[in-house]
């Protein structure tokens, strides 16, 4: 063993310093990785990273089960990113006080604001159960029955977990394709609160127009604050009795800064890759992709046009669209990636590599003939279920038209007595706009029709046809009007005429018809290439076994580590960091009418300032307001805290760079980047903006 981690050192010294791919687990961290990470600059020792009392990962926080976070003072402040943060701030905002156009800073922990639904979650402990789960009987089961097994399982531990601990979480997930499986044990937070957040035209700087792109200058952060039980100092549901909790370890936040080729360490909780996919699978990926993109396309367009006519329903759909957005961008550059690297071809070269190595070795790995086939079999069906789930997930009626037509539906009411059972959808009118909501459903029909296969036009059509004279906005009007489904707040009762001759009801059962044909289709393939993708990657594993490997991304925690530092793309150098002075030359172009550049003229004044006093870089003798640096991320890192070699917080990760977006299935070592926010342009601005003085003693930076 020894001699196999010496000779992977001696590997790993070898290498270049280029991007370090990987999201490492952390309790079983291959020591070759850590020593490469003391090699390029992180001094700490091992057990900072997840055993010891005080280590790094106990700082980090799963942040509403969609983005990452860090815990950065001893009464519970949370930074993560503002676009995490964006939809809770858009639930306080209204026209009269709208926080996502200005801004919110509390002055007093009574001025923070409670956020429904929303939780962060901490890491307590990690373990592979895969050998425990094989003698239980998982290793004899078919691959489709591995699911329902490992749930049940999950749901026993959990049981026993909360009967000894209530405020543990237990979850049981698949790493490397199912080849092995973890239990990883958390603490929930419910009471979360909204502490600060900087004023939209700063915290989404840039808008579509620099996302995924580098430079960027956007200020991505939000701050809240974890609240706790009085007594206990933990876990509780919200009340005006908890109080800031006070966790034993928090993340340092540092001002010494960074240069080019220092040790930059990200934690947090990607959420899902796919690098072990065959050739195959990246061919439906790409048409996935182009499918998405191209209905994503459509429903933007209208929502923009109707955000930009009224302050009122920009508050209601500015968060739908940069979610929206965000992935629409994400599978344009994907599929950019894949073709300009000729990512299908590197990955068939490879299968043959491997299937050279299975007879050779007499592995049973995968038939890559069956799995083709089965690929092939599956792809259109595949391309409509993303035209389906795009199209008709998205507007308050067909949410509606579909939980009553698949019967979803509460059922009130005496059971003795069905005239008088109904159902009842919450009034939500604040949360969607009628004329924006009705456009893109009708933008969505219509483009439905054109982009789907004849075996897939759900019947409804010929409603749309014969009564609306094929007019599919005519027929979206009609339902959001007429339909009894839009009565909120109100009964509709099931079992009388109005509701069993409804359009919208009609609309809803179609709908529910046909995605049960497209579950039936994909799912009769699905138990098949699982196994086959299985196989593959266990293959690759033991063809690779004197190497370390990681597993796909699954949101769970994970760390990823390299070097600050740009990239030479065409001949042209990157640049590895923003200054202040290239916001202010964008901003000039917002005030010349680029909206996504626009700014108050305050933001201007504070970054044209001629001293920007601890803020200053000592290097470069500015203010840095972005950096890039090697790091392994994707989606599911926003709010990922950025480490230097001592284990300070030295900025937030928010995004990638658009020269590399086919990472989630294949890290480009010589373009993949992370792009970070300084941790000093977020002091700065809660400093010189926020004046949010209580927030900065507490948080105590160190210089």
């Amino acid at each position: 063993m020894k001699k196999v981690l010496l000779s992977l050192a001696v590997l790993f010294s070898m290498c270049q310093a280029k991007a370090d791919e990987g999201m490492w687990t952390l309790y079983d961290l291959p020591p070759a990785v850590y020593q490469q990470m003391q090699a390029e600059g992180f001094s700490l020792p091992y057990e900072s990273l997840y055993s010891a009392d005080n280590a790094i990962m106990k700082a980090v926080v799963n942040f509403g089960g969609y983005c990452s976070g860090v815990v950065v003072s001893p009464d519970g402040l949370v930074f993560t990113n503002h676009h995490c943060g964006f939809d809770c701030i858009r639930k306080h905002s209204t026209v009269e006080h709208d926080y996502m156009l200005n801004g919110f800073n509390a002055q007093s922990y009574a001025e923070e604001l409670p956020n429904e639904d929303l939780f962060v979650s901490f890491m307590v402990d990690q373990r592979d159960i895969t050998d425990l789960l094989n003698e239980m009987g998982l290793k004899d089961l078919p691959y489709g029955q591995i699911s329902e097994f490992v749930d049940s399982v999950e749901n026993a531990v959990s049981k026993q977990v909360h009967e000894q601990d209530s405020t543990l979480r237990v979850e049981i997930k698949p790493f490397y394709e199912g080849n092995k499986y973890y239990m990883t044990t958390y603490r929930d937070f419910k009471d979360v609160r909204l502490v600060f957040a900087i004023p939209m035209s700063m915290g989404k700087f840039g808008g579509e127009t620099d996302n995924w792109m580098w430079p960027r200058q956007t200020c991505d952060f939000s701050v809240f604050r974890i609240y706790a039980d009085p007594v206990t100092n933990g876990p509780a549901e919200y009340s005006e009795k908890n109080v800031p909790y006070h966790p034993k370890h928090w993340a340092p936040v540092s001002m010494k800064g960074y240069k080019a080729g220092d040790f930059a360490m990200t934690m947090g909780y990607p959420g899902s890759t796919s690098r072990y996919l065959s050739s195959y699978g990246i061919l439906e990926r790409y048409a996935e992709n182009a499918m998405r993109a191209q209905v994503r396309g459509v429903k933007q367009d209208v929502m923009i046009k109707h955000m930009r006519a009224s302050e009122a329903v920009r508050i209601k759909y500015d968060s739908k669209y940069a979610n929206s957005s965000n992935y629409w961008k994400n599978s344009i550059g994907m599929n950019k990636c894949i073709d300009s690297i000729g990512l299908v071809a590197q990955k068939q070269i490879f299968e043959h590599k491997l299937r050279r190595w299975q007879e050779k070795n007499n592995f049973p790995g995968p038939d890559f003939d069956q799995l083709n086939k089965l690929y092939e079999q599956r792809y259109e069906a595949n391309r409509m279920f993303t035209l389906f789930y795009e199209t008709f997930f998205t507007d308050q009626f067909s949410l509606r038209a579909f939980q009553s037509g698949a019967g979803r539906m509460e059922v009130k009411g005496p059971e003795d007595k069905p005239k008088k059972q109904y159902i009842e959808f919450r009034d939500n009118r604040e949360e969607w706009d009628l004329d924006t909501d009705c456009e893109i459903l009708g933008a969505l029909l219509k483009n439905y029709r054109q982009q789907a296969s004849s075996d897939y036009i759900p019947d409804f059509y010929k409603t749309i046809d014969s009564r609306f004279g094929s007019d599919c906005q005519r027929y979206a009007r009609y339902l959001y009007e007429h339909s009894v489904l839009m009565r909120s707040g109100k009964p509709i009762y099931i079992n009388q005429k109005e509701y069993t001759r409804d359009l919208g009801l009609d609309y809803g059962i179609d709908m529910y018809g046909l995605l049960i044909k497209l579950y039936t289709l994909l799912a009769s393939f699905d138990d098949a290439i699982g196994e086959q993708e299985k196989l593959l990657c266990a293959a690759k594993l033991r063809m690779e076994q004197d190497m370390p490997n990681y597993s796909d991304a699954n949101f769970t925690l994970r760390l990823s580590y390299g070097q600050v530092g740009g990239y030479t793309l065409g001949g042209q150098p990157s640049g590895y960091f923003t200054e202040a002075q290239s916001m202010v030359e964008k901003m000039l172009m917002g005030e010349r009418g680029v909206i996504d550049y626009k700014a108050e003229p305050l933001m201007k004044e504070l970054l044209s300032a001629r001293d920007f006093g601890p803020y200053t870089d000592g290097t470069s003798g500015k203010m840095q307001l972005c950096f890039l640096s090697n790091n392994d991320i994707t989606g599911g890192n926003s709010g990922s805290p950025v480490f230097n070699g001592n284990g300070e917080l030295i900025g937030l990760a928010f995004d990638g760079n658009w020269d590399s977006l086919s990472s989630d299935i294949f890290f480009d070592r010589q373009l993949a980047r992370t792009i970070s926010v300084d941790i000093r342009y977020v002091l700065f601005m809660m400093d010189r903006w926020g004046h949010a003085d209580r927030l900065l003693r507490e948080i105590n930076a160190r210089r």
